[in-house]
């Protein structure tokens, strides 16, 4: 083994860290005898020659070794292997078209050639993987079809030799890794997928095996969504319950689970072979690593597995049993990041013989997508299933759920709340993290929170699961929902010494309900340090104090005022100066201070001045010049802070038309919105604004929320912007939330777009709801 490995000038190759010379011992620790060595020659591999998925020339020239390892058999953990060639090999850049039209002087071109020499020189070597669908080592057999899946170039006979497999196979975990496989390769050859679909749906009807009936039908509706049956959930619910009363399975925490933590570790099987990698296509089925259970063996005289394929015609003969597969043994811990990225997993999964049905059911979720009743009655009937790890799975499946789509959720979030009454603490955890960005949504279960907030006696302290810290959701979710039977919880948080900022910020959605929070309030920023800490501490409080035009507040807010450090003083003067708006006439004592500040040199704190001395005083011609000024200047940012401060002023502030007319054309699609919407309101007519309006809510969905707010303040969209009611109404209509984005998620992301729709019905006049 590792022939001509000292033949490479590895010195004159790098990776991620510098020179690759360290890279032939990690070769020949991935076939060490001892456990250790090998996790850390892993680790190493993920960390250096094929870093965040990276592929580097010292990657290219490892290949061949790693060919040789995984094709020897005593070789141990060699389904790591498999799943470290699958990542390298397996970034397909085919459908990227700015790639394809690189310079070769572009940076990246170098990158871009690396991947494809790694994609050829793993897929020339593929046919090592053949052999291995029968491996006696169970992590290979976990490892190997998705690797063959994504990386063989022949994909017809690799969908009848992982068929064939699956008459014989007697690993649940493995089987289910080879339906995930076959339905991989439909979902990557058009030409193979109708046949494919024939058989996953032929399959998801006549296996006994509930858990192989489940993989077919997840597969099933990743490749042909048309083919699922009208009662997939009925179907799914019941293989659900068939495989809780076969009783529990010995989980392994052996190769398959490592395997997963590998091609984790570096970005590998995620990042590579095709749609997610060999660590996540063996995961859709594996994930918790090896089961004792009997296991329901096809047999191999099988139509549908004759290496022609499935012919359409069901078998006819019986399915038998087997005897239970062997047990596998425990991977030893070491301190590597591979090993630090499975832990958390396997405590996760700890004593769950089936914890790879929430892989399955993600899965379905995934594929399901936009049937969004369809997958609302699945995860409502998940929470209701007396197993409370699946309960756990159905909540964290309705994260993605609820925050891509729009439905009717209200019992989805009863059955959520609910959970917070059971005794385990990852799933009260899980509930309580999930309502926590629902806000106003968050209603149905507000009995529930309320309870379990005054069960708890620190409330606002976080919560502590499987000793790692989470944040006090149950108290935040009640708060951000305006319940008032947050508040006595809120005001003892606000005594502790450093109470969570986000609850902070939460305050103001409890509206007149917190009013009586304000001494509290007071005090605690009436005690802060004028230092460079004062911004962000003062925030919140000030935040909370101008939602409640707590004017009694005045003294502590001019103190910040006064005394803003150098630091982050444009943010801290912005804060108090709207508070001191927010508290209008009743604030003419901060005159002085606010007058000064409008010669200030920083635009945002000029017109947060501007508006918080009009707020006080009322006349608009002590400070309109000034934002007139602003609105000319070259800065868009400043000319965005003007406009948001001339629209606040409405007819008062009519002669600063000109200048909000000459920002309609801007380049900034944000400035553009923000002197429209002004325009609109300082002269009460949509006119002129309404073109550019409706041309930014098409250009760009983040600026319809400001949009639909000013359209609704104008009055009924037929009768005030005909052209726009079509817009408002399309949104309505629309399943999909408008400010989803692939990867990016935020805290108030469900909360802004319900405001959106509530702003749109209130455009069309519809308040009903609201």
């Amino acid at each position: 083994m590792f022939t001509g490995i000292e033949e490479v000038d590895w010195a004159s190759l790098g990776h991620a860290y510098g020179p690759a010379d360290d890279v032939p011992a990690l070769l020949r620790g991935l076939a060490s005898d001892d456990p250790a060595e090998r996790e850390r020659a892993l680790d190493g591999m993920y960390g250096t020659v094929h870093h965040q998925g990276d592929v580097y020339d010292s990657t290219l020239a490892c290949i061949p070794f790693l060919l040789e390892l995984v094709a020897c058999p005593e070789v141990q953990d060699r389904g790591c292997v498999v799943e470290l060639l699958a990542s390298i090999g397996g970034i397909d850049l085919s459908g990227d078209d700015e790639l394809q039209e690189l310079d070769p002087e572009d940076e990246e071109f170098e990158d871009a050639a690396n991947y494809a020499m790694a994609a050829a020189a793993v897929a020339a070597g593929a046919d090592v993987f053949l052999g291995l669908v029968g491996d006696e080592d169970r992590e290979v057999r976990l490892a190997v079809p998705g690797a063959l899946a994504s990386l063989h170039g022949d994909p017809v006979r690799v969908r009848d030799l992982l068929r064939e497999r699956l008459t014989v196979e007697r690993d649940s975990e493995v089987r289910l890794a080879l339906v995930e496989a076959v339905g991989r390769i439909a979902l990557r050859y058009e030409s193979l997928r109708e046949e494919t679909a024939g058989w996953l749906a032929w399959l998801s009807g006549a296996a006994q095996d509930p858990a192989l009936r489940l993989a077919a039908l997840a597969q099933l509706a990743r490749c042909a969504p048309g083919r699922l049956p009208d009662d997939v959930v009925p179907t799914v619910t019941r293989l659900l319950a068939e495989l809780r009363r076969s009783g529990p399975r010995t989980p392994g925490t052996g190769a398959g689970t490592a395997g997963s933590g590998a091609g984790t570790a570096g970005s590998g099987a995620g990042t590579g072979a095709g749609a997610s990698g060999p660590g996540v296509a063996a995961g859709a089925a594996m994930a918790a690593g090896g089961t004792n259970s009997p296991a329901n063996l096809w047999n191999s005289a099988n139509s549908w597995a004759s290496p022609g394929g499935w012919d359409g015609t069901p078998p006819t003969a019986p399915v038998h049993s087997v005897p239970p597969a062997e047990p596998v043994e425990l991977r030893p811990a070491a301190p590597t990041l591979v090993g630090q990225l499975r832990e958390p997993r396997e405590e996760q999964r700890a004593g769950r013989g089936t914890a790879w049905a929430d892989d399955l059911l993600r899965t379905l979720h995934s594929a399901l997508d936009d049937r969004v009743d369809d997958r609302i009655a699945l995860v409502t009937a998940q929470l209701r299933s007396p197993d409370s790890a699946q309960r756990t799975d159905a909540v964290w499946m309705c994260g993605s759920l609820v925050r891509t789509w729009r439905g009717a959720y209200d019992e989805v979030v009863r059955l959520v709340g609910a959970q917070l009454r059971d005794p385990e603490p990852r799933l009260r955890a899980a509930a309580a993290s999930w309502l926590e960005g629902l806000f106003g949504l968050a209603a149905p279960a507000a009995d529930d929170l309320a309870a379990r907030v005054a069960a708890d006696p620190a409330p606002w302290a976080p919560d502590w699961v499987g000793g790692r810290p989470g944040t006090a959701s149950a108290l935040l979710a009640l708060t951000r929902a305006g319940d008032a039977r947050a508040v006595p919880a809120l005001a003892r948080a606000l005594e502790q010494p450093e109470p969570d900022g986000k609850l902070l910020y939460a305050l103001p959605h409890l509206g007149e309900a917190g009013g009586v929070l304000v001494p509290l309030l007071r005090r605690r920023l009436g005690a802060l340090p004028l230092d460079d800490e004062l911004g962000e501490q003062s925030g919140p409080l000030l935040l909370a104090l101008a939602k409640l035009r707590a004017v009694e507040a005045l003294p502590e807010v001019l103190r910040v005022l006064r005394g803003a450090p150098a630091f982050r003083r444009e943010w801290v003067l912005e804060s108090a100066l709207r508070a001191v708006a927010a508290f209008g006439p009743a604030a003419r004592e901060a005159a002085g201070d606010v007058r000064v500040l409008l010669d200030d040199a920083s635009a945002g704190t000029v017109t947060a001045a501007a508006r918080a001395l009009w707020a006080v005083e009322g006349d608009a011609g002590a400070v309109l010049p000034r934002l007139r000024a602003l609105l000319r200047a070259p800065d868009a940012h400043g000319r965005r802070s003007a406009a948001w401060a001339v629209g606040a002023f409405g007819g008062s502030a009519r002669a600063a038309a000109p200048e909000l007319r000459a920002c309609l054309t801007a380049p900034d699609v944000w400035l553009r919105v923000d002197a429209a919407t002004a325009l609109c309101r300082v002269t009460g007519d949509l006119g002129e604004a309404l073109p550019v309006l409706l041309a930014a809510w098409r250009e760009n969905r983040h600026t319809r929320v400001e949009i639909a707010e000013c359209l609704a303040e104008l009055g009924p969209a037929d009768r005030q912007a005909p052209d726009a009611a079509p817009l408002l109404r399309a949104e309505l209509a629309c399943a999909r939330r408008h400010n989803v984005s692939a990867g990016v998620t935020g805290d108030h992301d469900i909360h802004e777009d319900e405001r959106l729709l509530a702003l749109c019905r209130r455009a069309l006049g519809d308040t009903g709801r609201d």
